[in-house]
């Protein structure tokens, strides 16, 4: 038989090195969340589960399946994720269509199922193919997202009695938070002429947030989809943006602003900037929590449309 010059390798090395891999993928998995007895909360995104976060404390293990930066409405769940749903004591998600990969999750995991918009009044979507349906981005409303909160504590007093009080105290502080931040958004609106209170994006994404400020909205696409900018929806926005001499158009992090930097062009609106919505940055970002999310996305819509 010929070795095609592989070098011999004694048996012994062989069962060395075996031994060797084995210990090291051994060490690999025993991460320091295995060790953690305290109840697991997965949630779909990095948004709820800094919201379930800010709630649980130090009483409850909270994990993201999306990481930072991730488009959630298209996200391929991967093999770990299903594992980890697996483990999972408790499941929360937004609903309202936003997560449509996420059932296969619920058919592997032995937890209980909480959706963190019931309890919401939806805005329907106006445009498109997804006419009728409900827009999901109800997180983007600082009071809509006090719901949320309601919802997160008493699903962790669910999971967890005996730390009721403290979830309750948790979410009493980070919904007067909330409210802070809608009157800082209320103000800043306010302090705009009536003609510049009109708020352009990439995804229609801030409908909640726009019904709350009185802001009239136009977007290119009503949600994130493989195909974005077609010449219609350009040219749709392009003409609202003319006919309400709107001061100037954003964008989310999480897609191309290409499409929406050529409606500025054809405009002489500015390009105002940044928005996130589906996902926080990474801890050294500009948004490592959801209300760095909306203190950044009101400050930079306000400081957009003044001219």
């Amino acid at each position: 038989m010929h070795n095609f010059g592989v070098p011999k390798i004694s048996i012994r090395w062989v069962k060395t090195a075996v031994l060797a891999a084995a210990a090291v993928a051994l060490t690999a998995c025993t991460s320091p969340t295995d060790a953690d007895e305290r109840p697991f909360a997965l949630t779909t995104f990095t948004v709820i589960a800094d919201m379930t976060r800010a709630v649980a404390g130090d009483h409850v293990r909270v994990e993201s399946i999306t990481k930072p930066g991730a488009e959630v409405h298209g996200y391929e769940p991967t093999p770990s994720d299903l594992r980890n749903a697996a483990d999972a004591d408790l499941v929360l998600d937004n609903g309202l269509g936003l997560e449509r990969w996420f059932e296969q999750f619920l058919e592997d995991a032995d937890a209980s199922h909480v959706v963190l918009s019931d309890g919401i009044e939806p805005v329907y979507i106006t445009g498109d193919s997804y006419a009728g349906q409900t827009n999901p981005h109800a997180w983007m409303s600082p009071l809509t997202a006090q719901i949320y909160v309601d919802n997160i504590a008493a699903a962790l007093s669910d999971l967890a009695p005996e730390h009721a009080d403290d979830f309750a105290a948790n979410a009493s502080t980070y919904k007067a938070e909330l409210a802070a931040l809608h009157d800082e958004l209320i103000a800043g609106v306010s302090a705009l002429p009536e003609e510049q209170r009109a708020l352009v994006t990439c995804e229609g994404a801030f409908s909640y947030l726009a019904r709350d400020a009185g802001l009239r909205e136009a977007y290119l696409w009503p949600v994130n989809a493989d195909q974005q900018g077609t010449p219609q929806q350009v040219a749709r926005t392009v003409d609202f943006v003319r006919e309400n001499r709107v001061p100037a158009v954003f964008c989310e992090s999480t897609v191309s602003d290409k499409a929406q930097q050529q409606v500025a062009a054809d405009t002489g609106a500015r390009f105002g900037g940044t928005l996130y919505v589906d996902s926080l940055s990474g801890p050294d970002g500009p948004v490592p929590t959801y209300l760095d999310l909306l203190r950044h996305d009101i400050s930079t819509i306000t400081a957009g449309l003044t001219r």
